[in-house]
C-alpha cells in the first residue's frame, strides 16, 4: 500500500488490512491462521523496509566514513540519511542520534560512560557523570534487566547506592512514589516510558521535572513507546533516551542512543577503537565529536538504512494514529481478559490508561503451557518472565503470559486471543 496521512482519522479495518498487505509473513499462506500478538519483542517487517536494505546490499555495500570511491560515498550518504531521518522523527538534532546495537547496547553506553568519568584519572569535563559513594541511582522495580543490570554494575563500580521505586498490587507506581524516592544525591534516573509486562504508562514529562528538580539526569527507556505513539525527545526534556529498531519494523542489530548535544560531548566513551579516534599515537588516543565519538567500529550500514524506511513507513501512516488503534486494542485486550474467571490482569485495571498489550496469569496453569495451548490455536503470545523477574516476583508470579498489537493487529485477532483464553483452563481439567 501507499502509506495512509495522519490526516485521514483512525485506522479503519479496510486500512488494517491494505497495511497488513505490505507484510510478506502476515499475508503468507504460513500465517493465514495465526495471530501474531508478539510484537513487543520483535515487531514484523514491511516490504518496503525489506527492499531498502536488499536495494542498499545490491547497490552500495561499502563502508561508511572510509575509503575515498564512489561507493564508499554512496554509503556515507545513506548512512547520515537515516540518521537525520530518525532524528527529524523524535525531533531532535542528527548530532544527538548514536547508533548502537540495540537499547541494550546504548544503555550499557551510557553505564559505562558514568563508570568512565568516576575514575580518579576522568577529565574534570566529565565532572557531571562522576559518582561516588553517597550518590544515588534510582530506576523502578518495573525495569527491563536492559535497564536494572547496567545501573547495578554501576553501582558496585562507583559504591554509589542504587535505589528503586516499588511497585504496587498493580505493577505500577506514582508520581508521589517517585518524588518520594527522589533526593539531593539522586544523580540518575532511569526508568521506562511504557513497561513491557503491565503496558503502564510512566507521565515522563512529570518525572523529569522532578528529577531536574534535584539536579538528577534522566534515562528513558523508550523501547515500547517509539514504536507505538508520537515521541518527541525534545519536548520530553529527557537527557538520553535508548530505543531498538527491531521493535518499530526494522532490523536487528540496531539501536539508538539519543543525548543532549551538551551532555554526549562530556560523556565519555565505553567502547573504543577505529572510526571513532581522531588521532591514536602508541601512548595516547584523542577521540572524534559525537555522535561518532560512540560508534566505534564497522557500523551496521544496511541496518541503518532499513530502519530509516522503517520510520518512512510510520510517519507515512502516522504515529497518532497508530496510537489511537493500540490504545483501542489495548482496552479491547484488558477488558476482554478480566472477565475471564481465574484469569489475573497484570498492570493497571480495564479502563486506565495502558499501552496495546496486556499480561495475565491464568491460575493452576504455568504460563509456558497456557503458551503453548494457544499457539495450538494459531496464537502466537510471549511467555516467561519477559526480563522482568523483579516485577514478576513482586507481584508473586514467577511468569505471566504477554500478547501485544501493532499497527497490524486486527480486532479479530484479539477477541480470538481472549477467546482461546477463556478456554485453557478447562483444558487443563483445572476447576474454578
Amino acid at each position: 500500500m501507499t502509506p495512509t496521512r495522519s490526516s485521514l482519522g483512525p485506522l479503519s479495518s479496510t486500512d488494517i488490512q491494505a497495511i497488513r498487505s505490505d507484510f510478506p509473513l502476515l499475508s503468507s499462506d504460513a500465517m493465514s491462521s495465526v495471530a501474531y500478538l508478539d510484537s513487543a519483542a520483535t515487531a514484523q517487517r514491511p516490504q518496503q523496509v525489506l527492499n531498502a536494505e536488499r536495494q542498499y546490499l545490491e547497490t552500495i555495500n561499502a563502508s561508511a566514513h572510509r575509503s575515498a570511491h564512489w561507493l564508499a560515498g554512496e554509503s556515507t550518504m545513506a548512512f547520515e540519511d537515516a540518521r537525520e531521518t530518525v532524528a527529524r522523527f523524535f525531533g531532535v538534532e542528527a548530532e544527538e542520534i548514536a547508533w548502537q546495537a540495540g537499547a541494550t547496547d546504548a544503555l550499557n553506553t551510557i553505564a559505562g560512560g558514568f563508570a568512565l568519568a568516576s575514575e580518579a584519572w576522568a577529565s574534570a569535563d566529565s565532572d557531571i557523570f562522576r559518582l561516588a559513594p553517597g550518590d544515588e541511582i534510582l530506576i523502578t522495580e518495573a525495569e527491563h534487566h536492559a535497564n536494572l543490570v547496567p545501573w547495578q554494575q554501576l553501582a558496585l563500580r562507583t559504591g554509589a547506592t542504587l535505589k528503586w521505586v516499588a511497585i504496587n498490587e498493580n505493577g505500577t507506581y506514582s508520581v508521589d512514589d517517585v518524588r518520594a524516592a527522589l533526593t539531593p544525591r539522586t544523580r540518575v534516573f532511569a526508568f521506562t516510558h511504557i513497561s513491557n509486562v503491565t503496558g503502564f504508562v510512566a507521565p515522563v514529562e512529570e518525572l523529569v521535572a522532578l528529577a531536574h528538580s534535584v539536579g538528577a539526569l534522566v534515562v528513558l527507556d523508550a523501547c515500547q513507546s517509539a514504536p507505538h505513539r508520537p515521541l518527541n525527545f525534545r519536548e520530553l526534556d529527557v537527557d538520553f533516551a535508548v530505543l531498538s529498531a527491531h521493535k518499530m519494523l526494522g532490523p536487528t542489530g540496531v539501536g539508538v542512543l539519543f543525548g543532549k548535544e551538551q551532555l554526549l560531548k562530556r560523556l565519555p566513551p565505553a567502547k573504543t577503537g577505529g572510526s571513532m579516534i581522531s588521532l591514536v599515537s602508541m601512548q595516547e588516543s584523542t577521540f572524534l565529536p559525537p555522535p561518532q565519538r560512540f560508534e566505534a567500529g564497522t557500523q551496521p550500514i544496511s541496518q541503518v538504512v532499513a530502519f530509516a524506511e522503517a520510520i518512512r513507513y510510520l510517519e507515512g501512516v502516522g504515529m497518532d494514529r497508530i496510537e489511537s488503534h493500540e490504545t483501542e486494542l489495548g482496552q479491547r485486550l484488558a477488558s476482554g481478559v478480566s472477565v475471564i474467571s481465574g484469569v489475573r490482569l497484570v498492570g493497571p485495571p480495564a479502563g486506565e490508561h495502558r499501552a496495546g498489550l496486556v499480561s495475565v496469569d491464568v491460575q493452576g496453569v504455568h504460563a509456558h503451557d497456557v503458551g503453548q495451548f494457544l499457539d495450538a490455536q494459531g496464537i502466537a503470545v510471549r511467555v516467561g518472565h519477559h526480563c522482568t523477574q523483579p516485577l514478576h516476583r513482586a507481584l508473586g508470579l514467577a511468569a505471566t503470559v504477554r500478547a501485544s498489537t501493532y499497527l497490524y493487529t486486527t480486532t479479530d485477532e484479539v477477541d480470538h486471543f481472549i477467546a482461546e483464553l477463556a478456554n485453557v483452563r478447562a483444558y487443563f481439567g483445572v476447576k474454578s
